[in-house]
């Protein structure tokens, strides 16, 4: 009895050291994964090519095209195992000249107003369009106040961001359907155009495009955004005056669409080659700014992912791929045909991570995984608070891999900071110069330590 207790202890002693040597194992990893981003990392270098020698990507571009040679020349010069593309076709829709407006029919006189297109919109063409305006902060106002109220005018939806919510996204989350959803439902009430007040978080003068979605059953009405200080301004001049007009004239149109791609890299499981783990962001942006941190940062991150793992010597068990998405922006349709691709070549995806939310200082994972899944993240908490995560419980993934959730694959989105994110996104202030370099390695270096988790011990 003597003896098999001490076996007995012996064996939970020997287990124990196990167990220490293989945390430990991944602690010394996952540091070397840091070490190495932080001190040769990449990916603010490739940023800054994607940036300022390539520009603003929107879908069916020439940047757009150029962005996609770039990128598969990028993952070729790594190294890594297969570098191909996926052929998509993609809407091509075009800003035109510069928009102009400004409220007229006031007895203060003409002032000029700060606006951009709504991406996806139909443009005014010459001569624009004059109307007054009606004010409005929901799509349900407008049932209430009818075709006899909103016929022949300008609708103008004035929601700001909730500013009381510390979670910018979950702002952006409840102002965004008057942009997406507002020129088809206020054409539905005879209005002739729309103006909604830009998706931001701070006060200033920068209109913020964005898609809309027009309705098959509604007439496509032209849509602009306006700044954060002119909706302001309208909003005032509209409770001085119950007749203001406003102008505005747009040139923006939709061409057939075109020929684009994803872009894929991939290293080879050593011991699961036909499962995935895939890593992405979206390639194209918005043609008023740069695109640097949506989404050239999550671009680059997915690309330093695989390059990190490669220069570590890591072989991973499952296949690891990094993928620059087609046209997320304005018609999702690079995640769609990634999907369709992996049921069609019966792909198993065990997880997939995105990184859509800018290059700002990681603080976690966003994750569509059940209960299971959230208590293993938690698990990999110690090994990752160190380095600044530690907010893991939140929904999330993002909007290129969300089309793999049907497969059963667990999604997961880097969750940065996200104070300043909304001051740039789809503006022309969304440009290198607002990323920095630390940042921007830090998250690259957080999502190749959470793949680095999820290959070595499953999910």
């Amino acid at each position: 009895m003597k003896m098999a207790k001490q076996i007995f202890l012996s064996l939970l002693l020997l287990s124990g050291t196990v167990n220490l040597t293989k945390a430990q194992s991944d602690e010394e990893m996952i540091k070397k994964i840091y070490d190495f981003e932080l001190t040769k990392g990449q990916s603010y270098e490739m940023l800054d090519y994607l940036s300022n020698q390539i520009g603003g990507r929107l879908s069916g571009s020439p940047q757009a095209a150029a962005a996609v040679e770039w990128s598969r020349q990028q993952m070729l010069s790594y190294g890594f195992d297969t570098v191909y593309l996926q052929p998509v076709m993609v809407p091509h829709w075009v800003r035109g000249q510069q928009e102009v407006a400004r409220i007229v029919n006031s007895k203060h006189g003409s002032m000029d107003m700060t606006i951009c297109a709504i991406g996806n919109s139909v443009g005014t063409g010459d001569g624009g369009i004059t109307a007054e305006v009606v004010e409005v902060e929901s799509l349900d106002e407008l049932k209430e106040l009818g075709k006899k109220n909103i016929e022949g005018k300008i609708v103008f939806f004035n929601r700001p961001f909730d500013q009381t919510q510390v979670q910018t996204f979950r702002a952006y989350g409840g102002a965004v359907d008057q942009r997406v959803w507002g020129a088809s439902e206020a054409a539905r009430y005879g209005a002739v155009g729309v103006v909604v007040h830009s998706m931001a978080s701070n006060r200033d003068d920068v209109p913020h495009t964005g898609t809309l979605v027009y309705k098959e059953d509604a007439p496509k009405i032209p849509a602009v955004a306006i700044s954060v200080v002119d909706a302001e301004t309208l909003s005032d001049a509209l409770k001085r005056e119950k007749d203001v007009k406003f102008y505005f004239e747009t040139h923006c149109q939709m061409l057939p669409d075109v020929l684009s791609y994803n872009v894929v890299g991939e290293i080879k499981g050593s011991e699961k080659p036909n499962e995935y783990i895939t890593i992405g962001g979206h390639l194209d942006s918005w043609d008023l700014g740069d695109g640097a941190h949506d989404d050239g940062a999550g671009c680059v991150q997915s690309i330093e992912v695989l390059r990190i793992m490669k220069e570590l010597g890591y072989k991973p068990k499952h296949s690891i791929r990094a993928v620059n998405f087609m046209n997320e922006e304005n018609g999702g349709r690079g995640g769609d045909k990634y999907a369709e691709l992996a049921e069609k070549n019966k792909e198993k995806h065990i997880a997939a991570l995105e990184s859509d939310s800018g290059g700002f200082t990681p603080r976690g994972f966003r994750s569509s995984g059940d209960e299971n899944v959230v208590k293993k993240l938690l698990t990999w908490r110690p090994l990752l608070e160190p380095y600044g995560l530690y907010d893991f419980t939140g929904p999330g993934g993002g909007s290129d891999i969300g089309p793999l959730a049907d497969s059963g694959t667990v999604l997961f989105g880097l969750f940065p900071d996200s104070q300043r994110y909304f001051n740039y996104h789809h503006t022309k202030e969304d440009t290198f110069d607002k990323v920095n370099k630390r940042e921007l390695e830090m998250g690259a270096a957080s999502m190749a330590a959470l793949v680095y988790l999820i290959d070595a011990h499953g999910l």
